[in-house]
Protein backbone atom coordinates (compact mmCIF):
# COMPACT_ATOMS: atom_id res chain seq x y z
CA UNK A 1 0.00 0.00 0.00
CA UNK A 2 1.25 3.25 -1.05
CA UNK A 3 0.19 6.92 -0.12
CA UNK A 4 0.44 9.72 -2.13
CA UNK A 5 2.73 12.76 -0.45
CA UNK A 6 3.97 16.31 -1.70
CA UNK A 7 7.48 16.99 -2.15
CA UNK A 8 8.44 20.83 -3.20
CA UNK A 9 4.86 20.80 -4.89
CA UNK A 10 5.48 17.24 -6.63
CA UNK A 11 3.11 13.93 -5.51
CA UNK A 12 5.44 11.46 -4.42
CA UNK A 13 3.99 7.49 -4.11
CA UNK A 14 5.17 7.14 -0.40
CA UNK A 15 4.74 3.49 1.74
CA UNK A 16 3.00 3.51 4.50
CA UNK A 17 4.24 1.44 7.47
CA UNK A 18 1.41 -1.58 8.38
CA UNK A 19 -0.07 -0.75 11.99
CA UNK A 20 1.61 -2.92 15.03
CA UNK A 21 -0.15 -5.53 16.46
CA UNK A 22 0.46 -5.50 20.27
CA UNK A 23 0.63 -9.13 21.38
CA UNK A 24 -1.54 -10.15 24.93
CA UNK A 25 0.54 -11.99 26.99
CA UNK A 26 -0.81 -14.80 28.51
CA UNK A 27 -0.73 -15.64 32.11
CA UNK A 28 -0.14 -19.09 33.18
CA UNK A 29 -2.47 -20.75 36.06
CA UNK A 30 0.50 -21.43 37.80
CA UNK A 31 1.84 -18.54 38.51
CA UNK A 32 -1.54 -16.83 39.28
CA UNK A 33 -1.91 -19.49 42.00
CA UNK A 34 1.68 -18.37 43.30
CA UNK A 35 0.61 -14.55 43.37
CA UNK A 36 -2.54 -15.83 45.15
CA UNK A 37 -0.79 -17.54 47.42
CA UNK A 38 2.02 -14.97 48.43
CA UNK A 39 -0.78 -12.19 48.66
CA UNK A 40 -2.68 -14.89 51.75
CA UNK A 41 1.01 -15.78 53.10
CA UNK A 42 1.42 -11.79 53.07
CA UNK A 43 -1.82 -11.54 54.70
CA UNK A 44 -1.37 -13.97 57.95
CA UNK A 45 1.86 -12.58 58.10
CA UNK A 46 0.36 -9.04 59.20
CA UNK A 47 -2.25 -10.81 61.41
CA UNK A 48 0.21 -13.03 63.21
CA UNK A 49 2.35 -9.71 63.51
CA UNK A 50 -0.61 -7.87 65.37
CA UNK A 51 -1.55 -11.04 67.18
CA UNK A 52 2.31 -10.99 68.68
CA UNK A 53 2.09 -7.55 69.73
CA UNK A 54 -1.07 -7.81 71.47
CA UNK A 55 0.21 -11.21 73.09
CA UNK A 56 3.33 -9.69 74.14
CA UNK A 57 3.39 -8.69 77.96
CA UNK A 58 6.10 -8.33 80.87
CA UNK A 59 6.24 -11.27 83.32
CA UNK A 60 8.27 -12.48 86.44
CA UNK A 61 11.36 -14.80 85.36
CA UNK A 62 13.82 -16.31 88.50
CA UNK A 63 17.08 -14.68 88.53
CA UNK A 64 18.78 -17.21 90.47
CA UNK A 65 18.79 -20.78 91.76
CA UNK A 66 15.62 -21.02 95.10
CA UNK A 67 15.36 -23.96 96.90
CA UNK A 68 12.21 -25.60 97.85
CA UNK A 69 10.31 -23.80 100.91
CA UNK A 70 12.59 -20.78 101.04
CA UNK A 71 10.70 -17.30 100.55
CA UNK A 72 11.38 -15.05 97.41
CA UNK A 73 13.17 -11.86 97.50
CA UNK A 74 13.22 -9.34 94.88
CA UNK A 75 16.24 -10.59 94.33
CA UNK A 76 15.17 -14.01 93.29
CA UNK A 77 13.15 -12.34 90.15
CA UNK A 78 13.39 -10.35 87.34
CA UNK A 79 10.78 -9.00 85.13
CA UNK A 80 10.89 -9.59 81.67
CA UNK A 81 9.19 -8.71 78.44
CA UNK A 82 7.62 -11.75 76.56
CA UNK A 83 6.21 -12.64 73.46
CA UNK A 84 3.31 -15.12 73.67
CA UNK A 85 3.41 -15.94 76.84
CA UNK A 86 0.34 -16.25 77.56
CA UNK A 87 0.19 -19.66 76.68
CA UNK A 88 2.33 -20.69 79.97
CA UNK A 89 0.25 -18.62 82.23
CA UNK A 90 3.54 -16.88 83.77
CA UNK A 91 2.99 -14.32 86.99
CA UNK A 92 2.81 -10.86 85.64
CA UNK A 93 5.43 -8.53 86.54
CA UNK A 94 2.77 -6.43 88.62
CA UNK A 95 2.37 -8.90 91.10
CA UNK A 96 5.57 -8.81 92.40
CA UNK A 97 4.59 -7.41 95.79
CA UNK A 98 1.92 -10.25 96.14
CA UNK A 99 4.72 -13.11 95.11
CA UNK A 100 7.44 -11.98 97.72
CA UNK A 101 5.05 -13.09 100.20
CA UNK A 102 4.95 -16.38 99.19
CA UNK A 103 6.71 -19.37 98.92
CA UNK A 104 9.04 -21.62 96.24
CA UNK A 105 6.58 -24.59 96.13
CA UNK A 106 9.36 -26.66 94.21
CA UNK A 107 13.27 -25.66 93.43
CA UNK A 108 13.19 -22.95 90.93
CA UNK A 109 15.67 -22.75 88.00
CA UNK A 110 17.19 -19.52 87.03
CA UNK A 111 15.92 -18.24 83.39
CA UNK A 112 12.68 -19.83 83.43
CA UNK A 113 9.41 -18.16 84.09
CA UNK A 114 7.55 -18.06 86.79
CA UNK A 115 4.58 -19.89 87.34
CA UNK A 116 1.29 -20.33 90.31
CA UNK A 117 2.18 -23.72 90.21
CA UNK A 118 5.75 -22.78 91.46
CA UNK A 119 4.41 -20.31 94.59
CA UNK A 120 2.51 -21.80 98.14
CA UNK A 121 1.94 -20.15 101.12
CA UNK A 122 2.40 -23.34 102.83
CA UNK A 123 5.52 -23.84 105.33
CA UNK A 124 7.68 -26.82 104.76
CA UNK A 125 6.76 -27.66 108.87
CA UNK A 126 3.61 -28.92 108.47
CA UNK A 127 0.70 -29.27 111.15
CA UNK A 128 1.17 -32.41 113.68
CA UNK A 129 5.65 -32.10 113.04
CA UNK A 130 8.51 -30.33 114.95
CA UNK A 131 11.63 -29.25 113.74
CA UNK A 132 14.84 -30.98 115.02
CA UNK A 133 18.52 -30.28 114.57
CA UNK A 134 20.86 -32.97 113.57
CA UNK A 135 24.49 -32.03 113.83
CA UNK A 136 26.64 -35.05 111.52
CA UNK A 137 29.96 -34.90 110.25
CA UNK A 138 30.60 -34.33 106.24
CA UNK A 139 30.35 -38.53 105.55
CA UNK A 140 27.17 -39.29 107.13
CA UNK A 141 25.59 -37.05 105.25
CA UNK A 142 23.91 -38.53 102.03
CA UNK A 143 24.21 -36.17 99.30
CA UNK A 144 27.03 -33.66 98.44
CA UNK A 145 24.22 -31.00 99.82
CA UNK A 146 20.37 -31.64 100.91
CA UNK A 147 17.93 -29.21 99.78
CA UNK A 148 14.89 -27.72 101.67
CA UNK A 149 12.09 -30.33 100.69
CA UNK A 150 14.40 -33.49 100.35
CA UNK A 151 12.89 -36.55 101.74
CA UNK A 152 14.45 -38.15 104.31
CA UNK A 153 14.66 -41.63 106.25
CA UNK A 154 16.54 -41.92 109.89
CA UNK A 155 17.37 -45.45 110.96
CA UNK A 156 18.67 -46.32 114.13
CA UNK A 157 22.15 -47.90 114.60
CA UNK A 158 22.52 -50.60 116.71
CA UNK A 159 24.14 -49.41 120.10
CA UNK A 160 27.79 -50.38 121.23
CA UNK A 161 26.44 -50.96 125.23
CA UNK A 162 26.21 -54.75 126.66
CA UNK A 163 22.73 -56.27 125.27
CA UNK A 164 23.00 -54.05 122.09
CA UNK A 165 22.31 -55.59 118.47
CA UNK A 166 18.79 -55.69 119.11
CA UNK A 167 17.96 -53.39 116.17
CA UNK A 168 20.11 -55.44 114.07
CA UNK A 169 18.81 -58.64 114.79
CA UNK A 170 15.58 -57.60 113.50
CA UNK A 171 17.12 -56.85 110.33
CA UNK A 172 17.19 -53.14 110.26
CA UNK A 173 17.05 -50.36 112.79
CA UNK A 174 13.92 -48.30 113.77
CA UNK A 175 12.75 -45.74 110.93
CA UNK A 176 11.65 -42.34 111.08
CA UNK A 177 10.27 -40.34 108.13
CA UNK A 178 11.49 -36.46 107.66
CA UNK A 179 11.80 -33.86 105.64
CA UNK A 180 14.50 -31.46 104.87
CA UNK A 181 13.93 -28.08 105.76
CA UNK A 182 17.45 -26.32 105.86
CA UNK A 183 21.34 -27.14 106.31
CA UNK A 184 24.32 -25.48 107.38
CA UNK A 185 27.88 -25.67 108.13
CA UNK A 186 29.58 -24.63 110.92
CA UNK A 187 33.38 -23.49 111.50
CA UNK A 188 34.09 -26.86 113.10
CA UNK A 189 33.45 -28.88 109.72
CA UNK A 190 30.01 -30.61 110.52
CA UNK A 191 27.24 -30.34 108.78
CA UNK A 192 23.63 -29.30 110.84
CA UNK A 193 20.72 -30.36 109.32
CA UNK A 194 17.51 -28.74 110.38
CA UNK A 195 14.51 -31.74 109.82
CA UNK A 196 10.47 -31.70 110.08
CA UNK A 197 9.44 -35.08 112.45
CA UNK A 198 6.37 -36.15 113.12
CA UNK A 199 5.76 -35.13 117.00
CA UNK A 200 5.82 -38.76 118.09
CA UNK A 201 9.07 -39.36 116.60
CA UNK A 202 10.73 -36.41 118.20
CA UNK A 203 11.60 -38.23 121.15
CA UNK A 204 13.38 -41.14 120.33
CA UNK A 205 14.99 -39.44 117.35
CA UNK A 206 16.79 -36.90 120.01
CA UNK A 207 17.34 -39.84 122.03
CA UNK A 208 19.52 -41.81 119.02
CA UNK A 209 20.90 -38.90 118.38
CA UNK A 210 22.37 -38.56 121.61
CA UNK A 211 23.94 -41.59 121.34
CA UNK A 212 25.30 -41.13 117.90
CA UNK A 213 23.20 -44.24 116.93
CA UNK A 214 21.36 -42.20 114.03
CA UNK A 215 22.11 -42.70 110.06
CA UNK A 216 20.70 -40.65 107.45
CA UNK A 217 19.23 -41.53 104.35
CA UNK A 218 17.99 -39.40 101.08
CA UNK A 219 14.97 -41.50 99.96
CA UNK A 220 13.50 -38.40 97.73
CA UNK A 221 15.14 -35.48 96.19
CA UNK A 222 12.76 -32.22 95.88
Amino acid sequence: MSVVAARNGTPVEAPVAPPKVVRQRRVRPGLLGLAVLLIALGGLGAAFAVTSVRSTGTYLAVARPVDMGQQLTADDLVPVRVSGGRELQPVSADRMDEVLELRAAVRLTPGTLLTPAQLTEAPLLGAGQQQIALGLEPEQVPARKLHPGDKVLLVSTPSNATGGGSDASRGGGTRFEGTVIDTAMPQNGDVVVYLALAVRDVPAVVALAADDRIALVLTEAA
